[in-house]
This record gives C-alpha cells, sequence and structure tokens, in this order.
C-alpha cells in the first residue's frame, strides 16, 4: 500500500470493510508515522473510523481541533446523520458509522483527518455550523 498523503483527501481514504484492507491500511499509518484513517462498509451503511496509536507517542490534537471534531459529531447527530450512540469523538480514537453513502463517508473521514492534523476548513465545510 502506498502512503497515504497527510491529511489525507477524500478520493483516497482506504476503504477497510475486509480484515486484510484494514490490516493493511493500518500497518502502513503505523510505517508512515501517520494517524490512521478508513472508511467500512456495514450492510448498507458506512463507518468512518480514525485511530492517533498508529503515530506513536508524542501526536497530541489541540484542544480548539478536538472541541471542533466533538461539536461537527454532535451535529451530525442532531441532523440525523447519525445516531449519538454510534459516534466516538476521542480522543486517540474516533468512530462515526451509520452514514447512508461512502461518498459522505468519504467527505467526513477526510475533513476528520485533516482536523486531527488541525486543520479544520475541510470539517467545518463538511459539517456546517448552520446545519
Amino acid at each position: 500500500m502506498q502512503p497515504l498523503p497527510v491529511p489525507c483527501p477524500a478520493p483516497d481514504i482506504p476503504d477497510v470493510t475486509s480484515p486484510e484492507a484494514f490490516y493493511d491500511a493500518y500497518k502502513a499509518a503505523k510505517q508512515q508515522r501517520a494517524v490512521f484513517i478508513g472508511i467500512e462498509r456495514q450492510g448498507d451503511q458506512w463507518l468512518v473510523k480514525a485511530d492517533e496509536l498508529s503515530v506513536g507517542p508524542g501526536h497530541v490534537v489541540d484542544e480548539a481541533a478536538q472541541d471542533a471534531i466533538r461539536a461537527a459529531f454532535t451535529r451530525l447527530a442532531r441532523n440525523r446523520e447519525t445516531r449519538e450512540y454510534s459516534l466516538y469523538s476521542g480522543p486517540v480514537y474516533y468512530v462515526l458509522s451509520d452514514l447512508e453513502s461512502e461518498e459522505r463517508a468519504r467527505e467526513i473521514a477526510a475533513a476528520l483527518h485533516a482536523a486531527i492534523y488541525v486543520d479544520l476548513e475541510p470539517l467545518a465545510r463538511a459539517v456546517p455550523a448552520t446545519s
């Protein structure tokens, strides 16, 4: 697997539905010392996963980014794009499930990945405060 750009754009977010794909993507993230990001199909819905442990010690998401991620996840639940009990907004590990399309999962995954690297603009576009 080729190294992913950091942050990773939506088209390059790996589909980690199969155990082999997950293993390969996580291993690549660890080798690159990058935050793991992936999407996974669950029935007719999609899940977004991110894990900071793949970076190794020393990676910290700043408080403003963490607050923005939590707020975006809350807005997604309030907008009924996901259910509140089907998300976990860090720190260290992030999961957002019950998304209706692969395209939306990729968009949110890319925005989350950017936010973890403290670029909050993609998250603000993907999940605007007025939505």
